[in-house]
């Protein structure tokens, strides 16, 4: 470990890996007075300025060591701003800079000729900064500031084109579910982004104060190093409300249940905003707070944080389903990526849950965050991918497409290898190995209730590998569409998209593919990493997994599970069938129904049980009519009511009695105002004497 106090050494380097974006969005409008192309230029060069910062860093996490550096904050208070620098902030902080590297490229070209591009270059700076602050800040509340600057800037973004222009919608228009409506504009879909993670936020802020008032700081290397605080809370059942909370401010970012409405409105923005929100920042910051966080609440897990763990493992299993069953019957291509994002990011809740209630906590962690890595490029690739297709169809519907692959040969050639990646291709694709690595940590882990949620990955995964497949076979295969055939009557050709804006998404497609090839080795790497880190610096190791688990208070009996035999590469034989057989079920029915058409999917809406269902998975499960008559109509229903029964009726009934008993007194009085001496007098001789009457009584 390296302690640096100030700013010296390589310290300097990890403080500007979020300090370059913020000083870039800061200059960014000054230097658009020099022109455009130096404007798009420099927001790219203070991007890669920032990956470059990043890059230096690589060597602490390949040696297990980390860089912790602390400046004066608020004295008064004795808070210090830090950075923290470990394994796995190092790569996190890569895996969001370089990635976002390639997508300002990829913006230069796909966002050419768009109005308000330096409110667009200032906004897509400000959220790496603030992503990046999140990443390496070393305390909660410097995190908080970083987490809300994210959520500032999605939610400028997600509304970027607020002047909402119908084909900037999402949803398919006069679409209504149980009476509200299933489409929306730009401008109302970034508010609805930022109410509902505020919701979340709330939350956060609760569980970070709670904790500050019993421990005193909200530094992540305090916290470990004196536990007094976790006994304290624990001793009055603080501690798992306390860390729920933090829970919520992730699932609100993340857009795990409840709070995962926003993420499937938000596709409203650019193709280039919405890779970087799916990808690098936004949503994959809620998963990064929880594997923060996970590895400390796992060390005091004398204390019953089992309970916890097991919150975040079945949230996250619930919304890989509830999603990727959506995400089958959409027909638009960016709002089936954003069901998939929601589905992939629990997946690595799941894999992070389960390494809570597992007794080998590593393999679990592990598994989340290569799935993290994994899913963030080749999301990646197929967001700026399907911006592409956008731009030359203009239409967000796949049903408009069709033959695509004739017209969009790079495009369609890197799509699919990203979507055989998201897929889970076995042994060739980065998002296989990933996906494998849970499975095999959810049967390895011997929680006792392991087997529903392996289950429920597996069924996810063949689902994944269903939509995937129906993505590319509705894109790029079959026939062109009515749509398309009118487009080219009109003289307008589909083409494929210049360089700079297939480049960046191939050079992630590629990379899925080439790591993946090598992923057994590039797993095992990480596996390595993770274990070191959390061996060192939290102090758990598979023996001592063991003895907190089962020394905690929590009522959840452990099942041991026989250990079972490894395969070629180190598989886990179970986990392997299933990953292997969920991708041949998943992949064969989607390749039959839509690239092959050897099956007609339309039979789903002739019968009256699967067109149910079907109606059901398409309206979203209601869950948005729910949270509008739940959080809108209904509330402003009964505030209706109160305005009209009390408020009108009482409230403004006792005013007009008050106001008309005043005005008949005042009439009262003022008939007596005559003006007449004579008359005063005689009232004030007749008071008079009445009042010595009096008297005398």
């Amino acid at each position: 470990m390296v302690e640096i106090t100030g700013l010296g050494g390589i310290a300097v380097n990890v403080w500007l890996v979020w300090i370059i974006p913020f000083v870039g969005a800061a200059i960014i409008a000054a230097v658009a007075r020099a022109g455009i192309k130096i404007r798009d230029y420099t927001a790219v060069g203070f991007a890669l300025a920032s990956a470059v910062s990043a890059t230096t860093l690589i060597p602490l996490a390949l040696s297990g060591s980390e860089v912790h550096s602390q400046v004066t904050w608020i004295s008064i208070l004795h808070l210090k701003a830090g950075v923290l620098a470990d394994p796995l902030s190092v790569i996190m902080a890569n895996l969001v800079a370089w990635i976002s590297f390639l997508i300002f490229v990829y913006s230069t070209g796909y966002m050419h000729g768009e109005r308000d591009l330096t409110r667009y270059w200032f906004f897509m700076l400000f959220f790496i900064g603030s992503m990046q602050l999140v990443v390496l800040s070393d305390n909660l509340l410097m995190l908080f500031f970083g987490w809300e600057g994210v959520g500032l800037a999605s939610y400028a973004l997600v509304g970027f084109w607020y002047y909402d222009r119908k084909k900037d919608f999402v949803g398919t228009e006069g679409h209504k579910a149980a009476g509200i409506a299933m489409w929306a504009s730009p401008s109302h879909a970034g508010t609805k982004a930022f109410l509902m993670t505020k919701a979340g936020d709330a939350m956060m802020l609760a569980g970070m104060f709670l904790i500050f008032a019993y421990s005193g700081t909200f530094g992540f290397k305090e916290l470990i190093q004196n536990q007094g605080w976790a006994a304290q809370m624990a001793h009055q059942n603080l501690l798992v409300p306390a860390a729920i909370l933090l829970f919520g401010g992730a699932i609100g970012k993340s857009a795990q249940f409840p709070f995962n409405e926003w993420l499937l409105e938000a596709m409203t923005g650019p193709a280039s905003v919405s890779a970087l929100i799916h990808a690098a920042t936004m949503v994959k910051a809620g998963v990064f707070l929880v594997a923060r966080i996970a590895p400390l609440f796992f060390a005091i897990a004398a204390f019953g944080m089992t309970q916890f763990f097991e919150v975040v493992a079945w949230v996250g299993a619930f919304t890989a389903f509830l999603l990727a069953s959506q995400a089958i019957v959409n027909p638009e291509i960016k709002k089936v990526l954003a069901y998939s994002t929601g589905s992939q990011i629990g997946y690595m809740m799941l894999a992070i849950g389960i390494a809570g209630l597992s007794t080998n906590f590593a393999d679990g962690y592990t598994a989340g965050f290569f799935q993290l890595i994994s899913h963030a490029m080749f999301k990646a690739a197929l967001f700026m991918g399907a911006g592409a297709l956008l731009h030359v169809v203009g239409s967000r519907f796949m049903t408009d497409m069709g033959g695509m692959r004739k017209y969009m040969r790079k495009t369609y050639i890197f799509m699919l290898l990203a979507a055989l990646s998201l897929a889970a291709a076995p042994l060739v694709t980065l998002g296989f190995w990933s996906k494998d690595a849970i499975f095999a940590a959810v049967l390895g882990s011997g929680y006792e209730h392991a087997l529903p949620l392996f289950i429920m990955a597996v069924v996810v995964a063949i689902m994944t590998a269903f939509y995937s497949f129906r993505m590319i076979g509705m894109t790029f295969f079959g026939k062109k569409s009515e749509y398309l055939e009118q487009l080219e009557a009109s003289g307008q050709h589909p083409h494929e998209v210049r360089p700079v804006v297939w480049v960046p998404f191939a050079v992630l497609s590629i990379a899925t593919i080439a790591i993946g090839v090598v992923g057994f080795a590039f797993g095992s790497q990480l596996q390595h990493t993770f274990s070191t880190y959390l061996s060192t610096y939290f102090g758990i190791t598979e023996q001592k997994q063991i003895q907190l688990l089962h020394n905690s208070v929590t009522t959840t009996p452990l099942v041991k599970l026989q250990q079972q035999p490894k395969l070629f590469l180190g598989l886990n034989p179970i986990a392997a069938a299933a990953s292997f057989g969920a991708f041949a079920a998943g992949g064969f029915l989607g390749y039959m129904c839509y690239i092959a058409q050897k099956i007609d999917p339309g039979i789903v809406s002739n019968n009256r049980v699967t067109s149910w269902i079907w109606r059901f998975l398409y309206n979203r499960w209601y869950l948005n009519s729910a949270l509008y008559w739940g959080t809108v109509i209904g509330p402003l229903a009964i505030y209706r009511l109160v305005w009209r029964y009390f408020e009108f009726t009482v409230m403004e009934g006792i005013n007009h009695t008050f106001e008309f008993s005043m005005t008949s007194f005042s009439k009262v009085v003022k008939s007596a105002q005559t003006g007449i001496t004579q008359t005063y007098l005689f009232v004030f001789g007749a008071g008079i004497m009445i009042i010595i009457m009096l008297l005398l009584l």
